[in-house]
């Protein structure tokens, strides 16, 4: 048995401040992943990191003010890295933009992502972080299959989800500050990847219990009605926002009797025929109301409206003025 080596450490409190944020992308090209970071504090960027060696895995654990750093698809092109990043938020509040989204996450919370896919990864004030970066061949034999659908976050969920995520949190912070003696790698290892696997895997259908169906269908329902006047809003966009695949959503949505599609037309009629019945419908244009709540032709509109309340718009809005 041995504890977890640390590679090698870096800080930039004794770097002059014009110079803070060269030193600190050079050093995470040559010791994590290739990044461009932005600091708007007045004292520059103040930040470190030590990454530690643990069997096939690295970690990093990562501190500073508020900042942000970057994989761009050019950076992405230019600096390959071909892994899954585990990244447990320990203190700070942070925002994670991706192509399909953003999730916001605090203390507690984790995200797992692809490093082969662009992001931003900012933090609006002090900030501590403990990173598993997995080889991307690693997590898809041992964690996933078919690979990450999109980044994930974890932590909110359900209370196993919870759990989970707290004995991941305690085990990787047992191994960074080496609390507990020595460790056999071997069993390091296997403990982070099988927590991991049981966090990715119920999440994408691997072995849901129904508290996890029922939470995610709350986060689903939630970003669709937050996102119902977006023409471009459907499932795969819930799916990518959420982190899993569109078939996993139709699981989700299964205990509705509808589909992810067929939800969003039902909420989005609902939506349009509460405002076509209101108090301000005598002044409401139809072809208006079917533009704001997502439809992108007012005939297709009229023939969904019509088959679900059994009047047109027309008729439905003349009703209450009677």
């Amino acid at each position: 048995m041995s504890a977890p080596s640390v590679i090698s450490r870096a800080t930039t409190e004794h770097i002059a401040p014009a110079e803070r944020i060269h030193y600190w992308e050079d050093y995470n090209r040559k010791a994590l992943v290739g990044l461009s970071c932005t600091s708007y504090s007045e004292q520059g960027l103040l930040a470190r990191q030590t990454n530690i060696e643990l069997g096939a895995l690295r970690l990093a654990e990562i501190a500073g003010n508020a900042h942000a750093i970057e994989r761009s698809p050019q950076t992405v092109r230019s600096a390959p890295k071909d892994s899954v990043f585990a990244t447990l938020l320990l203190k700070g509040e942070a925002a994670f933009l991706h192509e399909n989204g953003c999730l916001a996450a605090a203390a507690g919370e984790l995200f797992v992502y692809d490093t082969r896919r662009p992001y931003l990864f900012g933090f609006s004030s002090s900030m501590r972080q403990i990173l598993v970066d997995v080889p991307r061949d690693m997590f898809a034999q041992a964690c996933l299959g078919g690979g990450l659908p999109g980044p994930m976050l974890f932590g909110r969920g359900t209370v196993r989800e919870g759990a989970l995520v707290a004995a991941l949190g305690s085990h990787l912070t047992g191994l960074a500050s080496s609390r507990g003696g020595p460790h056999d790698p071997a069993d390091a290892v296997g403990a982070v990847l099988d927590l991991l696997r049981q966090l990715t895997g119920e999440r994408t259908g691997g072995s849901p219990g129904s508290d996890a169906y029922r939470s995610q269908l709350m986060v689903a329902e939630n970003y669709i009605d937050r996102h119902l006047h977006d023409p471009g809003l459907g499932a795969a966009q819930v799916a990518g926002v959420m982190g899993i695949s569109v078939r996993h959503l139709g699981r989700i949505f299964a205990s509705t009797g509808r589909s992810p599609a067929r939800h969003i037309t039902e909420r989005r009629l609902v939506r349009a025929h509460q405002e076509l019945t209101g108090p301000g419908a005598p002044s409401a244009r139809i072809a208006d109301v079917a533009h704001r709540w997502g439809f992108s032709s007012q005939a297709h509109f009229a023939r969904l409206f019509r088959s679900r309340f059994g009047l047109t718009p027309s008729e439905a809005r003349a009703e209450t003025t009677r």
